[in-house]
């Protein structure tokens, strides 16, 4: 018995066979090319992702040694939109990704017009093109006969889990997970239904909606000549939804960063939805046996990315893990801060018009300084989230952070991040937290995984970082950050 695991993402497809005691077994990934039509515009072609997805599927199961599939759990990227037609199921136009910004003026003016309040109360968002409702309107607008086939009922809206689902069932289901229905701004995260109010703000019609599940639920069966037979899809969460499941982060309080391109830390509120005074975002982390567990959520838009820059950039490394040995050479004397706002700034700042900086360079400055001075900026903005979180739920207090993701292989990277919170930072021994937590879903619906209490008890440690810094230092170094993102906010 074994469950497979799709993971698909903003560049890549990824698949993995994982045990019912989700060791992974076997794993493929393959990569796809990202489109720019216009600068701030990004675009996947909707047949890269299902064709990378089924071929590594595919791969991973053969891998694996072709196994029995007892049920499959998808993760995916957020928010980005497909609109197909429910005949053909040929999509209308691109996938818009999250990250693209094409109706930056559509949000201003619905901020302008005041909207806003009644958007994130609604949804625990804020408006921004970042989330689908706006770039649904934009595709309804722009691709001809759009809005037309829409209202008749003809064409189906999906972020890449609902596009996923409708591919593996052959047109047989139309759904999605509380999850990933709360990051389109259209849903009522408490009422548990899409919001009448939102569809008419966005000139979304119901017609074009799929059906809101569980995330631990049924999907539907794979068509047969997929993977031999006919498998129940199970388990579907938004990717850093399925991290926090990943994680085990069951119980209120529970806290969780996930560090690739980005970062995203999601803060388990338990049943209570709390709005955020403090510019995040309020979300569900998964709905489990009809029960809805919310979160406060932070996303920083650059944290690997830095290092990608370092690389590309700068080309003061070869390697991205270069970046640990280089940094230790740094000058300990030097105070260099890199605030990392290459495609703005995320929460608690909102500013997608603030531009990076480097604050303290000296005649001595060098590569090494830059290394460290790029791994700190990761740690400086999550302390931005966490100051947050606290200010909106003190019963966040000093909980241990749980991470994940490619950046966490560095150890200065994560020693500093505990030192600048002032908590202890704990790393997993399994790194593969986003595909776990699809396929825990998933094993939990088939009955061949535990529970949520036994699971979260065999969750392992592979280090702890605790804080190695004094009060007074540690608060020095976060209000000098703070002085410097003032002053890209200010330019």
């Amino acid at each position: 018995m074994t469950i497979l695991a799709m993971d698909q993402g903003t560049t890549s497809s990824r698949a993995l066979i994982f045990s019912p005691d989700l060791t992974v077994l076997a794993s493929a990934q393959q990569e796809f090319p990202q489109h720019f039509p216009q600068s701030g515009w990004v675009e996947n072609d909707p047949d890269d992702i299902w064709t990378t997805s089924a071929a590594t599927a595919r791969a991973a199961i053969e891998r694996a040694g072709n196994p029995r599939i007892e049920a499959i759990g998808i993760t995916n990227q957020r928010e980005t939109t497909l609109i197909w037609d429910r005949k053909t199921g040929k999509p209308i136009h691109n996938a818009i990704v999250w990250q693209d910004r094409r109706t930056a003026a559509l949000c201003a003016r619905l901020k302008q017009e005041g909207h806003e309040d009644l958007v994130s109360a609604t949804t625990g968002l804020l408006l921004d093109p970042y989330f689908s409702a706006t770039k649904i309107a934009w595709l309804l607008e722009n691709v001809e006969g759009g809005r037309e086939r829409a209202q008749a009922g003809d064409l189906a809206f999906g972020t890449v889990d609902t596009f996923l689902i409708w591919k593996l069932t052959g047109g047989r289901a139309h759904v999605t997970d509380a999850t990933n229905a709360a990051r389109t701004m259209l849903y009522d995260i408490r009422k548990g239904d899409w919001s009448d109010e939102m569809l008419e703000l966005f000139g979304v019609p119901r017609a074009l909606l799929p059906e809101v599940r569980d995330s631990a639920d049924d999907f539907g069966m794979t068509r047969a000549d997929l993977f031999g037979r006919e498998i129940p899809i199970l388990g579907v969460a938004g990717d850093q939804q399925a991290a926090t499941v990943g994680q085990a982060c069951f119980q209120p309080g529970m806290l969780k960063s996930t560090y690739g391109t980005g970062c995203f830390a999601l803060l388990n509120t338990g049943d209570q939805a709390i709005r955020s005074d403090h510019r995040l975002l309020t979300t569900i982390a998964y709905r489990l046996d009809g029960r809805t567990t919310y979160a406060l959520e932070g996303s920083i838009f650059v944290a690997g990315a830095v290092v990608q820059w370092l690389r590309d950039g700068l080309q003061l490394i070869r390697h991205a893990r270069d970046t640990q040995a280089l940094s230790a050479q740094a000058d300990a004397s030097q105070n260099i801060i890199i605030v990392p706002a290459f495609t703005g700034l995320g929460a608690p700042y909102w500013a997608p018009d603030a531009r990076g900086a480097v604050f303290g360079l000296t005649r001595n400055t060098g590569p090494a300084e830059l290394a460290r001075a790029a791994l700190e900026s990761v740690g400086f903005q999550t302390r931005d989230l966490l100051e947050a979180m606290r200010a909106d739920w003190p019963d966040a207090g000093d909980a241990v952070l749980r991470v994940d993701g490619g950046m966490t292989a560095s150890e200065p990277a994560m020693q500093f991040l505990a030192d600048i919170i002032g908590a202890p930072v704990d790393r997993p021994k399994n790194s593969e937290t986003t595909a776990q937590g699809a396929a825990w879903l998933a094993g939990y619906r088939a009955g061949i995984c535990p529970g949520p209490q036994e699971y979260a008890r065999d969750w392992q440690l592979d280090r702890r970082f605790q804080p190695d810094l004094d009060a007074t230092t540690r608060d020095q170094r976060y209000s000098a950050w703070k002085r410097a993102v003032q002053a890209v906010l200010s330019v």
